[in-house]
């Protein structure tokens, strides 16, 4: 029986000495196995390799399932989690004066200001390695220089993501200004809790010049848009097929009606493309559960059409309600379904991905 978690220290098999392998913690086997920091309490039958007959397997069936959890238990806890899609305020209004997009302020970026600094220790207390700052659209509007600002003073746990008006004459040159600020991803805000509705002009000709921008600088582009802008996205990838772009979360498909997600076809049909990427956050994970829809049958659709090294998780916090710690939970239960490896893309290999600075420790 193979050791389950540390052949390199040479216990190669339980060889019969044991009722289980000793590996799970080192020490003998005392009738509990430690598992995740808890102990187990599980049969003392004895077994042994070549022991056959009903007395045996009670036992051997309470270990494994006691062992798999273990396994579950340590991946969770050795997983890397990188968030695309947080935002900071920060509480000081004289140096970072508040002109939000649309004339009118979210009232969560008001009511639920969270600071870099603060950002920081939120992200440590769910476990979260670094994170692409968003640019929160609906407070700052285009001026990035709170993302910038904090981005540069913690390079090591912070990407920026950089928003600005692709129809004006200067958009070219207020993206490579920001990109020289060190802002490694752009935003464009077409919808949300103070625009309602589905702006119309991503694929206006007046923003050909920013995508070819993006598309040159290999820059990934995140779209706050819904299902109706599709058709939209689906015109400016035709004109500039190596620009990589970002359905923040996923525009907002339909999903109560169930499988086969009919009322997501739109959706569905941007798969085949390998530059459309996919942000997963609160609102499709709670999504997956209302109606007829099902995790298993959703993101089992959705990491089937796109591929996991498509899809990222993005926390929307503080923009959501709920803490740091409870969104990466509920992600971590949604898609615990998930093999293993498809969980790291989800998680952090993606993100890696698309924001190369987010990469190592």
């Amino acid at each position: 029986m193979k050791c389950l978690r540390c052949p390199a220290a040479g216990h190669d098999g339980c060889r019969g000495r044991l009722w289980f392998c000793e590996c799970l913690r080192h020490s003998s086997f005392d009738g509990k196995v430690i598992a995740g920091g808890k102990s187990h309490n599980v049969s003392r039958r004895k077994f042994s390799p070549g022991t056959r007959g009903s007395r045996a397997r009670p036992g051997l069936r309470d270990l494994r399932k006691v062992a798999a959890a273990s396994v579950r238990e340590a991946l969770r806890e050795r997983l890397r989690i990188v968030d695309i899609h947080p935002h900071v305020i920060s509480t000081d209004e004289t140096h970072y004066p508040r002109v939000p997009i649309s004339g009118h302020q979210s009232d969560w970026s008001r009511e639920r200001p969270v600071p870099c600094e603060k950002m920081i220790t939120a992200m440590d207390a769910a476990g979260i390695a670094k994170s692409a700052l968003v640019q929160a659209s609906t407070c700052y509007g285009h001026d990035n220089s709170y993302v910038a600002d904090a981005a540069a003073a913690h390079p090591e746990r912070f990407t920026g993501v950089f928003s600005c008006d692709v129809l004006a004459p200067d958009a070219r040159e207020k993206m490579i200004y920001w990109m020289g600020r060190g802002l490694t991803g752009m935003r464009l805000f077409t919808t949300g809790s103070t625009m309602p509705g589905q702006a119309d002009w991503l694929d206006d000709p007046r923003s050909f010049p920013a995508w070819a921008l993006a598309e040159e600088k290999n820059l990934p582009v995140c779209l706050q848009m819904t299902a109706k802008g599709i058709p939209q996205v689906t015109a400016v990838l035709k004109r500039f097929p190596k620009l990589r772009v970002i359905l923040d979360h996923l525009a907002r498909p339909q999903q109560d009606d169930g499988p086969p997600y009919m009322g997501a076809e739109s959706l569905w049909s941007l798969a085949a493309n390998p530059n459309v990427y996919l942000k997963v956050s609160e609102r499709n994970l709670v999504g997956a559960r209302q109606g007829k829809a099902t995790p298993e049958s959703f993101f089992g659709k959705l990491v089937s059409d796109f591929g996991a090294n498509r899809i990222a998780w993005g926390s929307n916090y503080p923009a959501s309600e709920k803490s740091f710690p409870d969104l990466v939970k509920l992600a971590h239960e949604t898609l615990s379904f998930l093999p293993a490896r498809t969980r790291e893309w989800i998680f952090s290999g993606t993100a890696e991905t698309l924001y190369p600075a987010l990469r190592g420790k």
